[in-house]
């Protein structure tokens, strides 16, 4: 598997995006569909793994107040999990966190998938919570 992870900077690479996003989390999980695209996504930095030009893994960093980036949308093709995918996903928008100068990443992680986000180096910051009907803990990472 020859995967490369670039931005998604343009309307194309965005489309892909949001197709895999409502694959994964309106279609697998169930999320309401008016919650999964939000007022974040157009000034968000988008990131796509690409895999031959089809989109197989992809997440957002949204710029916060106060050198805090916030990671999140992280979906991976199910063909492609547990394939490190996701590790690349994530490693480039620390990458690009990085680049803004932004001093922490914060993120709402599926419980499922908190061992994912602890390997790379996040940590628990909270008890669980509900959200779009799945629950989620708060994880954060000093960069």
């Amino acid at each position: 598997m020859s995967v490369v992870v670039v931005s998604a900077d343009t309307p194309a690479l965005r489309a892909q995006a949001f197709a895999l996003r409502h694959a994964v989390f309106v279609e697998e999980q169930g999320v309401p569909v008016e919650l999964e695209r939000d007022e974040h996504d157009d000034a968000a930095f988008h990131a796509v793994a690409l895999e031959g030009g089809r989109c197989v893994g992809t997440g957002r960093l949204v710029r916060q107040p106060g050198g805090v980036g916030r990671v999140g949308r992280m979906a991976v093709e199910r063909s492609h999990r547990r394939l490190g995918v996701g590790e690349q996903v994530l490693a480039a928008l620390e990458a690009q966190a990085r680049a803004e100068g932004l001093a922490e990443i914060e993120l709402h992680a599926q419980c499922y998938v908190e061992a994912f986000y602890a390997r790379a180096g996040y940590a628990r910051a909270g008890e669980r919570f509900e959200e779009a009907g799945i629950e989620h803990v708060v994880m954060r990472k000093r960069l």
